[in-house]
């Protein structure tokens, strides 16, 4: 399979399925952090090619309910709108597998409820993070390693320049859950 990993700089989701046999790329504005195939530009530029398989991860600043308390201003000055215009362009890719992750956010009113939340501590990390998932034509993801811990370590992060780059990384045990689940044609 061709699969697209859009707005990934960590290369955490595109090794996943390319460690499984499968042509990975992933695109991201920044360079990536693990070596692989990688595109440095912005994913529109990619929306034409020849993709079985879509998993973006469009930055949430603008959307995530978590700072809602600056919503008023990202509304007035039209950052939000175009978050959300992103997100939708996104969703409306010509691709015949795709799925959108995202916190919990305005896209829920806006467009539609998410298909599933996960959390890491489904898939082998003590941890919670909420995140959405709006699915085109995939099945649910299976929890494959139900632990204990609950730990809120991604909501606690100190601030600092490498925050929201920390924040954004895909887990392991999620990265292979996509790969292993969604990885057939």
């Amino acid at each position: 399979m061709r699969v697209l990993i859009a707005c990934e700089f960590s290369g955490i989701v595109r090794e996943a399925f390319a460690t499984r046999g499968h042509e990975a790329w992933s695109c991201d504005l920044l360079p990536t952090e693990k070596p692989g195939n990688h595109f440095q530009c912005d994913v529109r530029n990619l929306e034409k090619m020849d993709w079985d398989l879509m998993i973006a991860h469009p930055p949430c600043a603008h959307l995530a309910v978590s700072g809602a308390r600056w919503f008023k201003e990202k509304i007035a000055d039209g950052r939000q709108q175009q978050a959300i215009n992103f997100f939708m362009r996104l969703i409306n890719f010509d691709i015949p597998k795709i799925c959108v992750e995202n916190p919990v956010s305005i896209m829920s009113t806006v467009y539609r409820k998410p298909d599933q939340i996960i959390q890491p501590f489904h898939f082998g990390h003590g941890e919670t993070k909420s995140t959405c998932l709006w699915l085109e034509n995939l099945p649910k993801l299976q929890p494959t390693n139900i632990v204990e811990g609950r730990e809120d370590r991604i909501h606690r992060m100190p601030p600092g320049s490498n925050r929201g780059k920390d924040r954004s990384r895909t887990y392991q045990g999620i990265a292979n859950a996509m790969a292993d689940q969604w990885g057939t044609p």
